[in-house]
């Protein structure tokens, strides 16, 4: 009986059916989201890249006259010896008789560090051995170390210091707000602070020279309009490696042309944050340490729409002037160009994410990314831990003024299990693999020649984001 039923009622639902004069027919519905997608594409997708185009190229334009400018600023600075004891007025500042005028000026030198085991010791004892009066100038560590051991290492060598007679402060806080900058932005709120007129900044891997404040100070004090005074960079370390070898070239022609023609026309000057000497009442003026920190891609996206057409000046001629120009600061590397090129492109995104997580304010995983090891006394010398995990501990008498501490003796960290997006950098292995996907729609479908450049571009994103460069920092809580 029941069969019976479920039959008729069947067959009543096919004979109901086959009444319904509404049918679904699956190739009148692709054509109809073809054409939808073809006028979409000729009214919104097709001009909106063609103005971006349009933008991309007028950029590249104007990066190709501004590298032109700074060359020929340089050129001109150089044929004329136009340095800047001749554009500015420099005088070696002599201490007059019961606090003359030309008395040395109270200075405060900063140090920041994090974590810094391996060069602590170099950068606290340049500090220290810089040429100035011992009562005009002080020292201040800013130690935002989540390592409980460093942070005691850096503690006793800032003691130890201080037992021969330096004025040298050691400065923390419970939090690392802002990091750097909020370290900095602490520190000048500091009692012994109001007395100091200048501030020399340095980062733990830096060393000045002993007569740095000596050779910057009198930019500041001849010159009141001069608010900051900024110094080149010389690299230990340049020939390590390939990648060393990159960054001098990058770091070489920012400071040889591009800081030096801005400073030379007066026109917009950065401070790289370290190795600079500030007058602190034009910081109080800005408002003080904020927390915040402050094209050739195109290509990709036109390979897509065939009625694009990339001019051949703006995708070879102008990019390659613009390189070449770039090249210029370090010429015993122009042979590395090409990877130069590659690398740099990677980078780019790299100071992107940077860039975008400072203005946002974004909290998480801070954007490291450290290419090679500091150098400093803890490399050299190997702890000698017997195989365990002990740390020897150093019994010293700070009383002593010859006390000598000849190793720190940390050893390495052992590495911890991580999850896959600490490990990596997913959004270069993004990149990477959407460069390399339209390298093969070159191959397979354009035929334009760009997938040369495309597979090796995508393969470098890909080497950096697999981290087989650099060392990928462990994510701090």
């Amino acid at each position: 009986m029941d069969a019976l039923f479920h039959s008729i009622i069947g067959e009543e639902a096919a004979r109901v059916w086959a009444e319904v004069p509404v049918r679904v027919d699956g190739a009148a519905v692709a054509a109809q989201c073809a054409w939808v997608w073809a006028r979409l594409r000729a009214v919104v997708v097709v001009p909106a890249v063609r103005l971006l185009l349009a933008v991309s190229l007028a950029m590249t334009v104007m990066i190709l006259v501004e590298k032109l400018f700074v060359c020929a600023a340089c050129l001109v600075v150089k044929a004329f010896r136009l340095g800047p004891e001749r554009r500015y007025r420099w005088e070696p500042i002599v201490s007059g008789a019961g606090g003359g005028a030309k008395r040395h000026p109270m200075v405060l030198v900063q140090i920041p560090m994090y974590n810094e085991r391996e060069v602590y010791k170099l950068s606290i004892g340049a500090a220290c051995a810089l040429e100035w009066p011992s009562d005009r100038f002080v020292i201040q560590v800013l130690d935002d170390s989540t390592d409980p051991v460093v942070k005691d290492l850096v503690e006793l060598e800032c003691q130890r210091w201080k037992s021969k007679g330096v004025n040298i402060k050691y400065e923390v806080r419970g939090n690392r707000k802002g990091y750097k900058a909020g370290a900095l932005k602490e520190g000048l709120k500091h009692d012994y602070v109001k007395d100091c007129q200048y501030i020399a900044m340095f980062d733990a891997d830096f060393q000045p020279e002993s007569d740095f404040l000596l050779r910057t100070i009198p930019f500041l004090v001849h010159n009141p309009e001069i608010a900051l005074v900024q110094t080149r960079w010389k690299f230990v370390n340049a020939d390590e490696c390939l990648l060393t070898r990159f960054q001098e070239m990058s770091l070489d022609y920012h400071f040889k042309f591009e800081q030096e023609a801005g400073s030379s026309v007066y026109s917009f000057f950065g401070f790289n944050g370290t190795a600079g000497v500030w007058r602190i009442a034009a910081i109080d003026d800005a408002g003080g340490w904020k927390d915040r920190t402050t094209v050739e891609d195109m290509d990709l996206a036109v390979l897509l729409f065939p009625e694009i057409q990339i001019p051949l000046w703006g995708v070879v001629y102008v990019p390659t002037v613009i390189t070449l120009l770039k090249a210029l600061g370090t010429p015993s590397s122009f042979h590395l160009v090409i990877l130069w090129v590659l690398f740099e492109n990677v980078m780019s995104l790299h100071r992107i994410k940077a860039a975008v997580s400072g203005l946002l304010d974004a909290g998480g995983r801070v954007n490291e990314w450290v290419v090679t090891e500091k150098l400093g006394d803890a490399n050299k010398t190997k702890p000698n831990t017997n195989g365990s995990d002990a740390i020897k501990v150093i019994d010293v008498k700070l009383t002593e003024p010859d006390v000598k501490l000849t190793e720190p003796l940390v050893p390495k960290l052992v590495k911890k299990r991580t999850r896959f997006w600490e490990r990596y950098h997913c959004s270069e292995l993004f990149v990477g693999t959407c460069v390399i996907l339209c390298g093969c729609y070159d191959v397979l479908y354009a035929k334009k020649g760009y997938y040369i450049y495309l597979f090796l571009q995508g393969m470098a994103f890909l080497v950096v984001g697999f981290g087989y460069v650099g060392t990928i920092p462990p994510c701090t809580g």
